[in-house]
């Protein structure tokens, strides 16, 4: 092959870039980079519990934290043996499960294990794929930002914040009593 030219003017560097192969270990490092999209996941987590007055204990956060992480500490060991692709959907199906089954003990059939669910095929399965797809990843951690504002503003437009969060912690005062009765 030859390649000539009389006059190039440019300041953007010309080559080809060659297909290459997946290396697993490296992609997996670099989903584990993204591990923060949990903030995501908590957040929803927290304003469907809040917005349906579901009492979530700091000590549920924990156990959920780890069950998130599971995916990602079990992907970066995975990778290495078996193919990503399988590896991947094995982690998600794990982390999904440990999450769910959780959240379900916690919460019985109400709706928060569902959503709950749901936010972690959004936030760490979808997310976690898009690495597949090297050139869109920004644009899918943007994009996941934005629906989740959108959703979370839809959810939230009509919900009082004021007597939501009228008592916190140990400043809460007694509730009043019933009307028609005197202490």
């Amino acid at each position: 092959m030859k390649w000539s030219f009389e006059s190039l003017v440019s300041g953007f560097p010309i080559h080809v870039e060659m297909p290459r192969k997946l290396q697993p270990g490296p992609f997996a490092a670099e989903i584990s980079y993204f591990a923060p999209a949990l903030f995501f996941f908590f957040f929803l987590l927290w304003l469907g519990a809040t917005v349906k007055e579901i009492d979530i204990h700091p000590m549920h956060f924990f156990f959920l934290a780890a069950s998130f992480f599971a995916f990602h500490l079990l992907l970066a060991y995975f990778v290495d043996h078996i193919s990503v692709h399988l590896a991947f959907v094995i982690c998600a199906l794990v982390s999904t499960g440990l999450v769910g089954s959780y959240l379900r003990r916690v919460d019985g059939l109400g709706l928060v294990w569902r959503e709950a669910v749901a936010g972690q095929l959004l936030y760490l399965v979808l997310f976690s794929y898009a690495f597949f797809f090297t050139d869109y990843t920004g644009l899918a951690i943007t994009a996941d930002a934005i629906l989740t504002l959108f959703a979370s503003m839809l959810a939230t437009a009509k919900v009082n914040w004021a007597e939501r969060f009228r008592c916190i912690g140990d400043l809460c005062s007694k509730p009043p009593p019933p009307p028609g009765l005197t202490s």
